[in-house]
């Protein structure tokens, strides 16, 4: 049985929010700024961004120029072939952010709230050629060893868990006491994750990724999480992420391995919350989905894809930095120019989408997940996760209704993505009973667990008798691994950026 989900277990320590941060954002940041180009942030851009989306196809076609903090000029790819010919022109085209022109001039302050997106790391996220196959494909391999069964069974499991703590009140809000849990609470299996970690690393997640004063030392517990999680798999591999990327034949190192479970573990929670988070929503408003899912002649998959034509989980990527002076939709682009690929501009281009009432069941030729080398590594699990999550939510409540109008309900956005803040529901309550597969294979691993502690102390007295010292010379308990320094490029103005 769930029980109600503690905060993180991490030392309260306040992060001052970085000047020029998004949450200092108010009604002084005008939407024109230097050379009467837009700005993709501020109240009015964030207010609305699909409208600033038209404004500028209107006035720049396919390929507008525009401001981001600091008012510095990037390229906002408006067209949906215009992003498609970027992801898929790696040599045009790169990942490699020490390319901008505004690093190389020295513009970008250390306090900028852009680093968290655009500060280069080692990571896939960020590589070209070589370096980008070896990490990437340590990590698609890792991936792939996960069948859909097996991350159902997780699914039906945490679900099951989850309903039956709001199962009996007849009410529930959807985003924060389901949508924002299950990912994570997935992902830790995957990543082979003791369960213990789950619900604070949901609560750590959740408090990183809205900003809070508490955001660095939560990322902090995320970060000694998964060294913990590191050395446990080295002594106990398992058929896990952590242990295929520790034996991978790519060689990983260490750091290499931490930083790819960390992008792995945040990155998939975020996305997949906005996708069930939208996908529910529009399954509960949308008369025709709730109709044709009743009637049997769209299936929830069909359903998840016109939601990621209408709302991708993340709204832009930033993004592409060009290697040459190039042309792309009529505009010159320089050497180290920025791009921004607009996933959901691109999803509404008029050349693709004419009419955007029309259904896109089935059809998948959206860019939520992007293209090319740098296509989503993990999209086939978020939308598993999704799917099976939302299919089993609706199974165990038949009769899930939304509490509220529909034009009550409200988003947040900042300039890379948008969220549902809340989805209230009401139903007939009822107890829901443990799945019992699920109960079985909590059972297993308690008792592994057991076992393998059972080991550690065997090993530890017989380390003991071996130095001759017996029990009083016994090393004393290990303390958990303390948390090491990072480099903070990426994550040190991660306050306020995404949510707010």
């Amino acid at each position: 049985m769930t029980t109600p989900f503690p905060e993180p277990a991490v030392p309260v320590r306040t992060a001052a929010l970085p000047p020029g941060c998004p949450a200092h954002a108010g009604g002084g940041i005008a939407p024109i700024g230097p050379g009467g180009l837009r700005r993709l942030y501020g109240p009015e851009a964030e207010a609305n961004p699909a409208s600033l989306y038209d404004k500028l196809r209107t006035e720049h076609g396919e390929i507008a120029p525009v401001l981001l903090h600091g008012d510095h000029r990037a390229w906002l790819v408006l067209g949906h072939g215009a992003n498609i010919t970027v992801m898929r022109a790696p040599s045009l085209f790169s990942r490699d952010s020490r390319r901008w022109n505004a690093f190389r001039n020295h513009e970008i302050p250390a306090d900028s709230p852009l680093l968290p997106v655009v500060a280069w790391q080692p990571i896939c996220v960020f590589a070209d050629g070589e370096e980008h196959q070896r990490l990437r494909g340590a990590l698609l391999d890792g991936l792939n060893g996960f069948d859909r069964r097996g991350i159902r069974r997780h699914v039906r499991r945490f679900t099951t868990d989850l309903v039956q703590v709001v199962g009996p009140t007849g009410e529930a809000e959807l985003i924060s006491q389901f949508a924002e849990h299950l990912p994570m609470l997935v992902m830790t299996k995957l990543l082979g994750m003791p369960d213990e970690y789950g619900p604070e690393l949901v609560a750590a997640a959740r408090d990183l990724m809205k900003g809070t004063e508490t955001a660095i030392a939560s990322n902090d517990y995320v970060v000694a999480a998964l060294r913990r999680t590191i050395d446990l798999k080295r002594e106990h591999p398992g058929d896990d992420l952590t242990t295929r990327l520790l034996a991978h034949p790519a060689g990983l190192t260490e750091g290499e391995v931490l930083e790819h479970l960390r992008v792995v573990l945040l990155t998939a929670n975020e996305t997949t919350v906005n996708l069930i988070a939208d996908s529910l929503k529009m399954v509960l408003t949308d008369p025709r989905f709730r109709a044709h899912l009743s009637g049997g002649q769209m299936t929830l998959g069909e359903a998840l894809d016109q939601v990621l034509w209408d709302a991708p989980p993340m709204s832009l990527v930033a993004g592409r930095w060009a290697t040459a002076d190039t042309e792309l939709g009529g505009r010159r682009i320089a050497a180290g120019d920025l791009l921004l690929l607009g996933l959901a501009a691109g999803n509404v281009d008029p050349v693709v989408r004419p009419d955007l009432d029309a259904p896109l069941y089935g059809n998948r030729s959206h860019l939520s997940f992007g293209a090319g080398p740098h296509e989503c590594p993990g999209q086939d699990i978020g939308r598993h996760v999704a799917e099976a999550g939302i299919d089993i939510l609706l199974t165990l409540l038949p009769d899930l209704r939304l509490a509220v109008p529909e034009e009550e309900l409200t988003w947040t956005s900042s300039w890379i993505s948008r969220h549902l803040t809340s989805l209230p529901v009401e139903f007939t309550a009822r107890r829901i009973e443990p799945d019992p597969a699920s109960v079985a294979e909590a059972e297993a691993e308690l008792a592994e667990a057991e076992r393998a502690e059972a080991a550690r102390a065997t090993r530890t007295e017989d380390s003991a008798e071996d130095t001759g010292d017996g029990e009083d010379a016994a090393a004393p308990e290990q303390a958990a691994p303390a948390v090491p320094a990072q480099r903070r490029g990426w994550w040190d103005a991660l306050i306020g950026l995404f949510r707010r």
